[in-house]
């Protein structure tokens, strides 16, 4: 997909031949996501072409699966409306999907406290019982020590009393009892750029490729990761259904996914390829939000 120019004439020109009725809407670039170019059209689509090799598989898991999870969610998402096929001069399939108003949280951070309840709500919803055939993803819906490559990350914040903290949440998350019960549908990648805000407070959940079935604790990272500081208590006490041992795997992949943010926002400042900037301050404020004592 890399070697592919991908510009308003090839966008146009896939949409005239697979999809014309929407092909006089106007259209303009917008940011992407980390697989994925985008671009608004008109004003309640967007479309998705991929860019890297693992992109359109992802993007096919999103065309399977999120139109039969959406209605049930308290949140708008990016319901794939149309699906773009492979063709000659696309190779890959791409998607038309509903538009996300509100800005990305690595650019606005969520601010009001209310959104735990928001969170809360959303993740009760999602997370039922999965399907036979659901994807399944050991790395990111498995247990912590799957491909979690925990020192390299961990590499990204200064030797000292941090990282110190850092390992000490790690340990203790990997010695918890791992979830037992059957899988639970899960986003598997709420971190601040697959979410947008509006006025402080969550409005919606973008970039579902990595959706699959699994332990929960993955995405009740967000806790943390997302959430304003202190709002992590309010958060559980509304979602009402993790037990001690969920939460203290849930404290441990926010860890991670916090060193994470850390180690691609430096790339980011060092202008390397696949380095974000803005996620390097998102990085950094959640570590502190999760290493703070409970309130």
């Amino acid at each position: 997909m890399e070697s592919i120019e991908i510009d308003e004439a090839l966008v146009r020109w896939l949409l005239r031949q697979q999809h014309p009725d929407l092909a006089g809407l106007e259209l303009r670039e917008v940011a992407g996501g980390w697989d994925n170019r985008m671009w608004r059209l008109g004003e309640d689509l967007a479309v998705r072409l991929p860019r890297t090799p693992r992109a359109p598989a992802l993007l096919r898991t999103e065309q399977r699966w999120l139109p039969s999870l959406a209605p049930d969610l308290p949140l708008p998402v990016p319901v794939p409306v149309r699906v773009g096929e492979p063709s000659g001069r696309f190779p890959a399939t791409w998607s038309v999907t509903r538009w996300i108003d509100g800005e990305p949280a690595d650019n606005m951070p969520i601010t009001d406290p209310q959104a735990a309840d928001t969170l809360a709500r959303f993740l009760a919803a999602l997370h039922r019982r999965a399907p036979e055939g659901a994807p399944a993803n050991p790395i990111r819906g498995g247990s912590l020590r799957a491909g979690s490559h925990f020192e390299t990350w961990l590499a990204a914040i200064p030797a000292g009393d941090l990282a110190a903290r850092a390992r000490q949440v790690w340990e203790h998350a990997l010695a918890a009892p791992e979830w037992a019960d059957e899988p639970v549908w899960l986003h598997a990648d709420l971190h601040p750029a697959n979410v947008v805000v509006s006025d402080g407070t969550l409005s919606g959940v973008i970039d579902w490729g990595e959706l699959c079935a699994g332990d929960p604790a993955t995405d009740l990272a967000a806790a943390w990761v997302l959430l304003p500081a202190g709002a992590a208590t309010r958060f559980f006490d509304a979602y009402a259904s993790a037990d001690d041992a969920t939460i203290q795997r849930a404290r441990g992949w926010a860890v991670l996914r916090s060193l994470v943010l850390i180690s691609i926002g430096q790339n980011g400042e060092k202008g390397l390829p696949g380095g974000k900037r803005t996620w390097l301050p998102a990085g950094h404020a959640a570590l502190e939000r999760v290493l703070a004592p409970p309130r």
